[in-house]
């Protein structure tokens, strides 16, 4: 199903800095009607909602927290896109202890967070007539990195979930999008030590809305992640994207 964001309500985690704070900016310049800015703390926006007035709600979602979720998905009841920008990563040595505490704090909110949004927004993309639920993932949910090892552990497990509620949210006509970026110009690639490689957050947004308006599930939108989608558009087509029976 074709999406174009203009005049759509539009809900983005994460919403603050980084590439969430450019895929608002890109909702808006791209004819969005309102944006809610789901974020821990909502002073953190405040320049967002002096700059484009009460077209930006904030709101406030905490990815740990879940009721956090459930009580945003009461208030937002027009959101007709939800994109789940936010994430965290940690840089660790897999065989060291900390691991095990770095990667529960990230399946907590890079796997579980991603559950609980989609069930609390499912019913409310359901009653707007469908919708779409945008997920970033990156290319580490696809090939492991050591150095991110429990970051691309986590970031396999929500693209997983990805695949998963693309089937069962079509049955709403719910659009589902799992965006692969590589590195991406953001505080969280300065901290792994990503800067120097990493390209502008602008190819993200643009490309999450070109692939709701050309109904695609993967998209791959910087250098590296093309490199990647080169070497997996066939097995994606061939089975992720494909309709196949669990007996086959």
């Amino acid at each position: 199903m074709s999406i174009d964001v203009r005049n759509q309500t539009v809900l983005i985690t994460g919403a603050n800095r980084g590439i969430g704070k450019v895929i608002l900016e890109t909702a808006i310049e791209q004819g969005a009607e309102k944006v809610y800015a789901a974020v821990r703390n909502v002073d953190s926006v405040a320049g967002l909602v002096d700059k484009h007035g009460d077209k930006v709600v904030p709101i406030v979602i905490d990815l740990q927290l879940p009721q956090t979720i459930a009580d945003a998905a009461s208030v937002a009841t027009d959101v007709t896109i939800v994109i789940n920008n936010a994430g965290i990563a940690r840089t660790n040595d897999l065989l060291s202890p900390q691991a095990f505490s770095d990667y529960e704090a990230e399946h907590k909110t890079n796997v579980l967070g991603l559950l609980h949004l989609a069930q609390a927004f499912a019913p409310v993309l359901k009653s707007n007539g469908g919708g779409a639920l945008v997920q970033l993932n990156s290319v580490v949910s696809i090939k492991s990195f050591v150095d991110f090892a429990t970051y691309s552990a986590s970031k396999a497990a929500s693209y997983s979930l990805t695949q998963a509620l693309r089937e069962k949210l079509a049955l709403q006509q719910t659009s589902v999008v799992s965006v692969h970026p590589g590195p991406i110009k953001t505080e969280m690639a300065e901290a792994v030590g990503l800067a120097d490689v990493a390209e502008s957050p602008a190819l993200v947004a643009e490309a999450i809305f070109a692939a709701l308006r050309d109904d695609q599930f993967h998209v791959f939108p910087d250098s590296m992640a093309k490199q990647f989608e080169a070497a997996y558009a066939g097995f994606a087509k061939a089975f992720v994207e494909a309709e196949l029976s669990e007996q086959a």
